[in-house]
């Protein structure tokens, strides 16, 4: 197959990196069947300097991170196309393309290698039950040519797949695991057909043809099951797909998604996905954030709003001025957030690629010594051909390859669904080492908004003050607008900057604002937050504290049964201590600094304590950077930035509880595909070599041990959080 990939530009396909400098790019493999093939790539690209190179084998996808000349990528990528590996920059739609493709040429080679050991089998019957005197020399040789005329024909085609990926490999000077494959498939075939010409007993074109079909059944299905692995990022990405209205100057015209750019002016109709990050530009509506924040409430959106890609227009027709094109899109972000994730070199994946580096030759030594073994004792070399044959088929890395990869990227999926967003691909694996969780306040135990509280003040009152309230947009007016719920006196309002706001109402001077404008100066102060309303002098007090999340007290309680908890904050001590108290953090520290937050947390480490943090990722970086691991509830527009290894959305606790037993799930099943991985390998290798295991049963094991590990990933998609 001819390699013309080199002479692809892919610099364009580059995005610049945090640090100056520095690129990054994303690619999709095709090529790759084992893990010694990720193996290979990601050593041949780390040996150049400033390059680190991951391969995610169970996406097929490649993350290329270096430093130097944004069009340093094209040498990068031609030394891994001088592997025999096709790459071709990450595109779902081309992706998703070649998935169906390769998905209806392996159904048809399992049709054509089925109908093939169909028949043969009908003439393998007569052969197997009769002798040859009963049968006669002459109709045996012409069972044997019947069923070589049906077999060559069929192991040619539908022996594809293994044929051209070990000879892409081989004459690129590597191996994989359709070297031994395609070798133990070709051998066998080629010494029934040996046998045939010379009238011998050892044919085995039914067991060539059987082989291939149930490898083949196996290699659909474990295509199958690793596309249903990393279907959460795609899911997201096919929203990204399609057409997007445009406007220019009075004219509208239909353009690809992908091809929006910043400035544009995108036309969004009722019911309609949003294409692109932007600035609401004409019009008033509802969207839905679910995507992005989990919040299944639709949210306003009037001019200025900003928007982003996946949010879904609900109410009105609206224009945005568009603000990140969709690869730059916050929807992008976030899928590029899961591939880094599912890339993480966690300490089970450095070992799966460890031994993956020692598979090929390996494997081909064992089935040597096995052939020269059997002669040596004795052994005919047609059925000592046949036991290295089944060694060949039998060994096989994937299943220990899959262990790994597989499990993440189904935690990750998992993890998205229930609204958390995994930055750090060993993030899990450092969760369940955990026993001390440290907690920030604000924005973090509370959601970081005003909520009225107390029930000193008539419900006339409270109308007349919410309804001054809804014509501003400071959060204390909002949190009483919202307290609300009947309707609103329709008011002409003034708003005084600063201050507060003002209107007439029943001949009456009504106002809303701080203390020192329509309150009393003289009373008591506290702790809480507070609006005035002054009518005609008769004044009221509105107070307002942080409000709790509202699964807060419950998380808090089952988390304390297990882990040490912590609050530290930067508020006063009277807030801090209230809130402590309310939901039984028993540990709590009060007016600290961000500098003093990462020593108290570096302080407790130091005495010997795994921690978890969690806070405001923008707020509280240093101390997220200095804990084991770390969680941050965040705004969508705060995702790209954030320091947290997870990132959760929505307004509840519980996703702390969750990620934590995800990862102890995550955990149990990375061991337990390793364990089944050594196991198969440790039975079935020295049976095989042993002589006690046929090709055709090879074929069955090694095809099931890979699916067996996909399979019992994920059961983390079944399991309760």
């Amino acid at each position: 197959m001819e390699n013309t990939v080199t002479q692809k530009d892919f610099s364009g396909f580059a995005e610049a990196g945090k640090d100056e400098g520095t690129y990054t790019l994303h690619i999709m493999v095709d090529g790759m069947r084992c893990a010694a093939c990720a193996w290979r790539i990601e050593s041949e690209l780390n040996a150049e300097q400033d390059v680190k190179a991951r391969v995610n084998l169970s996406t097929n996808r490649l993350v290329i991170n270096w430093r130097g000349a944004k069009e340093r990528c094209n040498e990068l990528i031609a030394k891994a196309s001088n592997l025999g590996f096709i790459l071709t920059p990450f595109d779902p739609e081309i992706e998703k393309s070649v998935e169906q493709t390769e998905e209806k040429f392996l159904l048809k080679c399992i049709v054509i290698s089925g109908f093939a050991s169909g028949t043969i089998m009908m003439f393998s019957l007569a052969l197997w039950f009769s002798t040859k005197e009963e049968m006669g020399e002459a109709t045996r040789d012409l069972m044997h040519w019947v069923s070589a005329l049906f077999a060559l024909p069929a192991i040619a085609y539908a022996g594809q797949p293994y044929f051209a990926s070990a000879w892409n490999a081989l004459k690129n000077m590597r191996t994989n695991m359709d070297v031994p494959i395609s070798l133990a498939v070709i051998l066998a075939s080629a010494m029934s057909l040996f046998g045939t010409i010379r009238h011998g007993e050892f044919v085995y074109f039914d067991s060539s043809t059987m082989l291939l079909f149930f490898l083949l059944i196996g290699r659909y299905l474990d295509k199958k099951a690793r596309g249903k692995a990393k279907a959460a990022a795609q899911d997201l990405l096919a929203m990204m797909q399609g057409i997007a209205t445009i406007r220019e100057g009075e004219k509208l015209r239909n353009l690809p998604i992908r091809d929006i750019l910043p400035d544009m002016q995108l036309v969004v109709a009722v019911g309609e996905k949003i294409a692109a990050d932007g600035i609401v530009s004409k019009g008033s509506s509802e969207v839905d954030t679910s995507l992005i924040t989990g919040e299944t409430i639709p949210v306003p959106a009037n001019v200025g709003s900003k928007l982003f890609a996946g949010m879904i227009n609900m109410s009105a027709p609206i224009e945005l001025k568009v603000s990140a094109a969709s690869e730059q899109s916050l929807l992008a972000d976030i899928v590029r957030l899961m591939e880094n994730a599912e890339q993480g070199q966690a300490k089970y994946v450095r070992l799966a690629d460890k031994v993956a580096g020692y598979y090929t030759p390996v494997v081909h030594i064992l089935a040597a010594g096995a052939f020269i073994g059997w002669l040596l004792m004795g052994m005919a070399w047609q059925p000592a051909l046949m036991i290295a044959t089944t060694v060949l088929i039998i060994t096989c890395p994937c299943a220990l390859g899959l262990a790994v990869p597989v499990v993440q990227v189904v935690a990750s999926s998992r993890l998205f669904k229930n609204g958390m967003l995994l930055k750090s691909g060993d993030a899990l694996e450092r969760l369940t080492t955990i026993d001390t969780i440290i907690f920030d306040k604000t924005g973090t135990l509370t959601l970081g908004r005003p909520k009225l509280t107390g029930s000193n003040h008539s419900l006339q009152n409270l109308q007349l003050a919410a309804s001054l309230a809804s014509h501003s947009k400071h959060p204390l007016s909002q949190a009483l607008s919202s307290a609300w719920n009947g309707d609103l006196l329709k008011l002409e309002v003034t708003e005084e900057a600063g201050k507060g706001l003002s209107t007439a109402y029943q001949s009456k001077n009504v106002r809303l604002g701080k203390r020192d404008w329509c309150g009393d100066v003289n009373a008591p102060k506290d702790d809480f937050m507070e609006l005035w309303l002054n009518i005609d002098e008769q004044k009221t007090r509105f107070t307002f504290n942080d409000e709790i999340r509202s699964d807060a007290v419950q998380i808090i309680a089952e988390l304390k049964k297990k882990f040490r908890l912590i609050l530290l904050s930067g508020d006063r001590i009277q807030v801090v201590s209230t809130v402590a108290k309310e939901l039984g953090i028993d540990e709590y520290f009060a007016a600290l600094t961000p500098i003093d937050k990462t020593d108290k947390i570096a302080t407790i480490r130091q005495q010997g304590a795994k921690v978890l943090m969690v806070g405001d990722g923008l707020n509280d970086a240093p101390a997220l950077a200095s804990a084991l691991v770390s969680m941050s509830p965040s705004s969508a527009i705060d995702i790209t930035q954030n320091a947290a290894d997870i990132v959760f959305q929505g307004e509840k606790l519980a996703p702390i509880s969750e990620a934590i037993d995800i990862a102890n799930q995550s955990v149990v099943l990375v061991k337990q595909n390793f364990v089944l991985s050594f196991l198969y390998n440790i039975i079935a290798v020295p049976m095989a070599i042993m002589g006690l295991v046929t090709p055709l049963f090879a074929a069955i094991a090694m095809s099931s041990s890979s699916i067996i590990v996909i399979v019992n990933a994920l059961r983390l998609n079944r399991k309760k959080a």
